[in-house]
Parts: C-alpha cells; sequence; structure tokens
C-alpha cells in the first residue's frame, strides 16, 4: 500500500516534495498496512544512517516516527542518560512512536546542528529547548509519558515537528537561512526532476 521497496525499504521523500509540509493525521489502528510500514520506517532510518525517521518523510502523513538514538556510554561503560526518557527508551532502540506529542519543555535552550535526511548534506543550527516531555505510543507496547534531554530530546522534538509540516530550516535564523539558499534552491531543482525522491544507497 505504501509503495515499499525490496526489503522493505521506502525512498526518503526530499525538499520540495508536498507530503513534508502536511499535517498528518493521527493513527488510529494498527493494521496490517501500519505494521509494514513501521518495519519500512525503521529499515529505511537505517538504510541512509538516520537515528529518525517520520512518516512524511516516505510520502505517508500519518503520525508515526522511528528513532533509533544510539546509546552513549560513560567512561566506565555505563549508560550516559540524564532523564527517564533516556534510561527508559534508549535501551530500546529502535522504535517506533505512534502519535507523538511534545506536552512541556524546557525554559532551557541550547543550540546545535541539525540535518535531515529529507535535506541530503544541508545542515544548520537549531535552538531548541534542552529537554521535553514526551507522550506518545511505543509500536506493540505501552502509552508512555517521559522527560527526555540529550540527543533523544532533539530527535524527538525534530520528528514531531515533521508530522506537523515543520522543517528544521524552518526554526533556523534568516542569517542562516541564506548562507544555505543556494543549496535548497539546487536540492529542489534535482528534486523536481527526481521526483522528490532521495531512495537509498544501500
Amino acid at each position: 500500500m505504501f509503495g515499499l521497496k525490496r526489503k522493505n525499504i521506502m525512498s526518503v521523500r526530499t525538499y520540495g516534495d508536498p507530503s513534508l509540509k502536511k499535517s498528518s493525521l493521527p493513527v488510529m489502528n494498527i493494521d496490517h498496512d501500519i505494521v509494514l510500514l513501521a518495519e519500512a520506517l525503521i529499515n529505511t532510518m537505517f538504510a541512509d544512517d538516520g537515528i529518525g525517521l517520520a512518516a512524511p518523510q516516505v510520502g505517508v502523513n500519518l503520525r508515526m516516527a522511528a528513532l533509533g538514538v544510539p546509546m552513549g556510554k560513560n567512561g566506565d561503560g555505563k549508560l550516559a542518560a540524564n532523564s527517564p526518557g533516556e534510561m527508559e527508551l534508549l535501551p530500546q532502540m529502535p522504535m517506533i512512536l505512534l502519535n507523538p506529542e511534545i506536552i512541556a519543555s524546557s525554559d532551557a535552550k541550547e543550540e546545535r546542528e541539525e540535518g535531515c535526511l529529507s535535506l541530503p548534506d544541508i545542515y544548520a543550527p537549531v535552538i531548541r529547548p534542552v529537554s521535553v516531555v514526551l507522550k506518545a505510543q511505543v509500536f506493540k507496547g505501552p502509552n508512555i509519558q517521559f522527560e527526555c534531554s540529550g540527543l533523544l530530546a532533539r530527535a524527538v522534538q525534530h520528528e514531531i515537528d515533521h508530522l506537523d509540516g515543520i522543517l528544521f530550516i524552518d526554526r533556523i535564523t534568516e542569517e542562516e537561512r541564506k548562507k544555505i539558499q543556494p543549496r535548497l534552491d539546487r536540492l529542489k531543482k534535482h528534486g523536481k526532476r527526481k521526483g522528490f525522491l532521495k531512495g537509498f544507497s544501500k
């Protein structure tokens, strides 16, 4: 149904594709198509060396996102986690979140460089809250609500933005936008010729 390819991998949609700017619909039922899409999101994310991938990025406007945030460790080999969400969710990666939402965010913010599989080879600094409270259903798992910080918090915010039709470049300064605009223009022009399908390399 969702245009699956071999090994259940889908083509990633690139900048300019209309699906990237739409607000996605909630997942109401977990049927066979949703099961296949969940598998495809994880496979596609890993095929493109990503740590997150939202359903709109493969042309499906449903509120689903894959996460594959790496589990960092301290020098003693123990999990480096500063929030309940990191301690609970990082060991379970990769995972699929259904209908995720942010119900609270910290006043403290930080700037970090971000990229996106739908904007290959384009990076820019984005200011986001340091921590957020995530509410979601884990695919084939429970409903969760955790405070998340670190890279997990940033990945969650990035992917939920996709579900609302927001790209990370929509959150950068005008000065930063001017720096990357020529690359964005080339990417969009290339995308029109290729049907806005990035494909995969592995």
